[in-house]
């Protein structure tokens, strides 16, 4: 399969990245980590204005109507500036589950409303319930509004996660697919935080001196910075096939969303380890930009199912095929 991503593509992250640019990201992520979200709030509706929020949703509710492909272009750059929220909730998954059991909530989400979920049992709680509109609770197919209990601090300080209880019932729903669709925006995050890291830490070697060199001559530092470059760019045909996957509706769907959130996950970690590496030091302390992106790495490595999670379904799903086409020529 040949596939890269069209013009509308390019130029669609392009406004998405220059207008976060403008935003002055590590402010307004501190500033949500201190418990001010109005900064991170006006981001939101800005990014509302040009269609992010309502991507999954169809025309016919103010929205795009747009694919996963879209999809993963835009989640990606909100990877890359690090946006604070419940990106993968809000753009993705409550678009997919508001679709099946209550399309009349779905306007309000394309116009700038944040939403989360909690998705049993593979995502137990819902990130940020105290800045979204709409809070879901599914178990067993079903898809309630809910209710929520005390927070819960996450290693990403911009990240609360809350327990839920099932309020109101809405009706039920395909959940396995809206997981899928999350844990592909999760890919696609990764991915972009990978990338800003490996950025920021070619950037610093090129700028920080020892013996009277860049440490970005030093051959360990290239190296260190090239097994990022290969792994990010490695897992980045694995995030587009498992969106065309998607897109497409191929039975291998779920077994490349897996694929991929492995890859991206593994590159993105990789990317972190090797930036504070490079940086040194000063890369553990939360004054300085690097910790932002690192930290948030280390939360979404985990969420929408773990690594071996991840591989255990992959696994399932080779062996499942080859069962099958040996049961075909026998």
């Amino acid at each position: 399969m040949r596939f890269a991503l069209d013009e509308s593509h390019e130029d669609f992250a392009s406004s998405i990245d220059a207008l976060l640019t403008k935003s002055d990201m590590p402010f307004v992520i501190r500033a949500w980590n201190s418990g001010d979200t109005a900064p991170g709030l006006q981001v939101w509706q800005r990014l509302a204005e040009t269609g992010v929020n309502g991507l999954l949703v169809a025309e016919e509710h103010d929205g795009l109507g747009a694919d996963a492909v879209d999809l993963v272009v835009a989640v990606e750059q909100l990877g890359r500036h690090a946006v604070p929220g419940p990106v993968v909730e809000t753009v993705a998954v409550v678009p997919a589950l508001l679709a099946a059991v209550a399309p009349e909530r779905l306007a309000p989400l394309a116009a700038g409303s944040l939403a989360t979920v909690a998705l049993l049992p593979h995502v137990p709680y819902a990130t940020d319930a105290h800045v979204a509109d709409l809070v879901l609770h599914v178990a067993d197919g079903n898809v309630s509004t809910g209710a929520t209990g005390e927070a819960r601090e996450s290693v990403d300080r911009s990240r609360r996660l809350f327990p839920l209880s099932a309020d109101e019932h809405l009706g039920s729903a395909d959940t396995a697919a809206a997981f899928d669709i999350g844990v592909l925006a999760a890919a696609a995050q990764l991915q972009g935080l990978g990338r800003t890291l490996l950025d920021t830490t070619v950037e610093y070697a090129q700028q920080r001196k020892q013996f009277g060199r860049a440490i970005g001559s030093f051959q360990a530092v290239k190296h260190h910075c090239a097994e990022v470059a290969v792994a990010l760019e490695m897992a980045r045909p694995l995030l587009h096939a498992a969106a065309l996957a998607v897109r497409d509706g191929l039975p291998t769907a779920s077994r490349d969303i897996s694929a991929a959130k492995v890859a991206c996950g593994d590159a993105a970690y990789l990317a972190a380890r090797t930036a504070l590496q490079v940086h040194g030091a000063i890369g553990y302390t939360q004054e300085y930009d690097l910790s932002l992106w690192i930290t948030k790495v280390r939360a979404l490595v985990t969420a929408w199912g773990t690594p071996d999670a991840h591989r255990a379904r992959v696994v399932e799903a080779l062996e499942a095929a080859e069962n099958e086409k040996a049961g075909a020529t026998s």
